[in-house]
This record gives structure tokens, sequence and C-alpha cells, in this order.
């Protein structure tokens, strides 16, 4: 017998609904990742004439880097998951409560999961220029920044970013 008919229709289709919502809550999160890295470059950034000043790194400070607006994936897909989960339990009046706090529930957890995934571990770097000014910028920390290092601070084509000066 066909697992999908053992379980029943409407329990099988609960399934499907309920991977088919993670698959959303994962496609949807795996989206919303913008980056603050020194590396990464949208194509919009490239081909433009940069400025780069050179300097010395005076301060690093461990930072979070947060999104400023989630895409709401995590809350909706939490909920459709919730929701499927709760129409598994009981009939009438009960299992619609299942449903709505199975659905309250899940969008709660859903945007918790969005928020954690939207943090990343940053930088907040202190540069004494050549020419004696002092510039903070923040970034993803994903390039080993330290104390005394020469870096490069580049500028005008999108983010400022700070990158270790190479060859000197």
């Amino acid at each position: 017998m066909n697992t999908y008919f053992s379980m029943g229709a409407s329990t099988g289709l609960r399934l499907a609904l309920g991977a088919l919502a993670l698959s959303a809550v994962v496609l949807v999160t795996g989206c919303a990742r913008p980056s603050a890295s020194a590396n990464v470059y949208n194509y919009s950034q490239t081909q433009r004439d940069q400025i780069v000043r050179n300097g010395t790194v005076i301060n690093v400070r461990p930072i979070t880097i947060q999104s400023d607006q989630t895409s709401g994936g995590g809350t909706i897909a939490g909920g459709a998951m919730g929701g499927v989960a709760g129409s598994a339990v009981g009939g009438g009046t009960g299992r619609t409560l299942a449903i709505i706090g199975g659905a309250l529930l899940g969008a709660l957890a859903g945007n918790a999961v969005e928020d954690r995934l939207s943090k990343k571990d940053g930088l907040e770097i202190t540069v004494r220029l050549d020419n004696g000014e002092t510039r903070v910028i923040a970034q993803e920390a994903d390039l080993p920044i330290m104390i005394n290092q020469r870096v490069q601070v580049i500028s005008g084509a999108g983010p400022t970013r700070v990158a270790p000066l190479t060859g000197s």
C-alpha cells in the first residue's frame, strides 16, 4: 500500500504543504542576506573609479551587523508551517484553535529564525590615514584586520571598505 494513502490523504497533503512552506523559508532567507564584506561588490559597483587612501589601523572592535529590515518570509512561512501542523490536531473547535495557535507560534518562530539569520559578525575599524585624518568603517569580519596593520581605505563606488595593504 502507498504510504501517502495509508496516512490518509489529508495528512499527506498537510505534510506536503509543510514541506512546501519550509522550502519557501529556505528560499526567502537565502535571498535576504545583503553583504557588508570588503570582498563583495555588486555588479553596479564594478568598473568604477575609486579613491584609495592608505593608513594604519589604530583600533578594531567586534560588532554585530543586523539587517535594516526583514523580508517577512520567515514569519509567513513559519505561520504556514505552524498552521499545517496545528491542523493535524483533533477536530472541530479544538482543531480550529490548534490551527490558529500553531500559526501564531510558527509565525513567531519563523520571525526569530529570520532575525537570527540576518545578523553577521562585523568589525568597527578605526584607521588613521597618512594625511592625519581618522576614519571609522564598519564591515563584515571576513578579513583579518589588526591594530597597527597598514590598510587601504577604498571609497567612491558604493560603500567604503578597509582592505589590508599588500606589497608594502
